[in-house]
């Protein structure tokens, strides 16, 4: 995809500056604000057309090894544990040889990637933590592959893990800013289904690749390697996407929101051979009076509740789905299936990350977002208690199947959720803020689901997950806001 910022304005900016005028209740706004509105009407009535799928897919390919790299843990984790780098389970909660520590190393890399990075793609661009982010994570991954202590990987697994914590935060913000309110619900699902892809392909080549020794090397090594290499093709494709035109707008740089925008409608307007609609500009929400003077930040009064909310559901949810999605093999094995056999079941089970949210498109803009997540959660607890009983492999790639297709339908519903609850001028940072709550968690039960499952077993690791599921239910039923089908200036303003 080319560059859109080599693209000459279309119009004058001035133009759009006197358009923006005509928004009902304009005299009680700014002037970033009048233009952030006009071009976000511009923006949500774009049609779900090819070129609109064409950049969402070109968003999703970039975030692909990231994804890939998240779930290295659980399809590569038997394979540390063969070669006596890691053991299976934890005598105490913080063990470093334990395989839950580079479950948490993970985590922890992601924590320091969310909270303490990811607040840069606010003040640089979502285009330039997104092409660095690859970088960090690709040199980390092929370092950690050569070490042979657990030390050295969990270190280098830490710092891969802050560059896909950036990374993860700036593609939601990315695509949020990006596609038509009326389909952020299946642009989220577009996105997830593409890169989830990356699972049953990681969970292939370690079925292949972790039980034997390629040329003498650890069959993990090779599937670490893999993700390096393919992650090089994938940086070229970054280097071609637009900057977000609402974050440009933020910074003042009108024009090149403009170029952006207009590159864009250009090519709509060929693939679908009519011009488009006015844009209609949504009149302002609240009054002015209303909104707070500090409204400027996820601590603020205006934005405390949905972060407070937020931090909350991401605490809960990551037990529940990582607790799962990070241990299938192992919770397996535990189960009584060989370790040959645990990774095919794993694989077979990962077929259903990309089909959830092929299948979720058909109606995630139909329903409440919020009932959605609360759901999906409710359904993670049910079947969790159900696989925790089970023996037969049948029954159990069953449930595991289900558990992932909830998992993921959640997964994508509070991604596009979160993003859409902040402001362009804060949202990357808010979405960091709020999944570092999840990272600390997810973090602590790398030892909390090694100690349990060593100490009350599988049945044990499920009540705990389900126990999360609830809270999750709870919060977000309770206390989350409306968004369907609204523009983020609405969900926001």
């Amino acid at each position: 995809m080319a560059p859109y910022s080599n693209i000459a304005v279309r119009g004058e900016v001035k133009d759009v500056q006197d358009s923006a005028q005509a928004v009902p209740g304009a005299s009680t706004l700014s002037a970033p604000e009048k233009l952030v509105r006009h071009m976000s009407a511009r923006l949500d009535r774009l049609p779900a057309s090819r070129p609109v799928w064409l950049l969402i897919a070109a968003l999703a390919l970039g975030g692909w090894f990231e994804i890939y790299d998240m779930f290295l843990t659980a399809y590569i984790g038997p394979g540390l544990v063969k070669a006596g780098i890691f053991a299976k389970t934890t005598a105490s909660m913080f063990d470093m040889g334990g395989l839950g520590a580079f479950v948490a190393a993970l985590f922890l890399g992601l924590f320091i990637g969310t909270i303490g990075v990811a607040f840069i793609a606010d003040r640089l661009g979502r285009r330039k933590v997104f092409i660095g982010a690859l970088l960090c994570y690709t040199f980390a991954a092929l370092m950690m592959s050569i070490q042979h202590g657990p030390g050295w990987i969990v270190f280098w697994r830490v710092v891969a893990g802050i560059g896909v914590g950036a990374e993860l935060v700036t593609i939601d913000a990315y695509v949020s800013e990006f596609v038509p309110a009326s389909i952020r619900g299946r642009a989220f699902a577009f996105v997830q289904a593409i890169q989830y892809t990356s699972i049953p392909t990681i969970a292939f080549l370690s079925w292949q690749l972790v039980p034997i020794a390629p040329f003498g090397q650890d069959g993990w090594r090779w599937v670490v390697w893999i993700g390096c290499l393919g992650a090089v093709f994938v940086w070229l494709i970054r280097l071609g996407l637009p900057e977000s035109p609402r974050w440009l707008i933020q910074q003042g740089r009108v024009e090149e929101a403009e170029a952006v925008i207009a590159r864009l409608e250009q090519r709509i307007e060929k693939a679908t051979g009519k011009p488009l609609p006015a844009p209609e500009v949504v009149a302002e929400v609240k009054p002015a009076a209303t909104v707070s003077a500090d409204a400027t930040g996820p601590w603020s009064q205006r934005y405390r509740g949905r972060t407070i909310m937020l931090l909350v559901f991401n605490f809960f949810q990551s037990i529940g789905y990582y607790g799962f999605a990070s241990w299938v093999p192992t919770l397996l094995a535990e189960k009584g299936v060989a370790f040959a056999h645990s990774l095919l079941y794993s694989f077979i089970i990962a077929i259903a990350s990309p089909l959830g949210p092929l299948v979720a498109m058909l109606f995630a803009d139909k329903l409440e977002r919020k009932w959605l997540i609360a759901g999906s959660a409710a359904a993670i607890a049910v079947l969790g208690l159900i696989f925790a009983q089970q023996r037969d492999p049948a029954i159990l790639v069953a449930m595991g199947l289900l558990m992932t297709l909830a998992g993921n339908c959640m997964t994508f519903s509070y991604r596009t959720y979160q993003a859409e609850l902040f402001p362009t001028r804060m949202r990357a940072r808010a979405i960091g803020l709020v999944y570092s709550a999840s990272r600390v968690s997810a973090m602590l039960s790398g030892f909390l689901i090694g100690f349990s499952l060593r100490h009350l077993g599988v049945p044990g690791v499920f009540a705990l997950i389900a126990g999360s599921m609830v809270v999750v239910v709870l919060t977000v039923g309770f206390f989350g806001p409306r968004s369907r089908g609204m523009s983020l200036e609405q969900i926001s303003g």
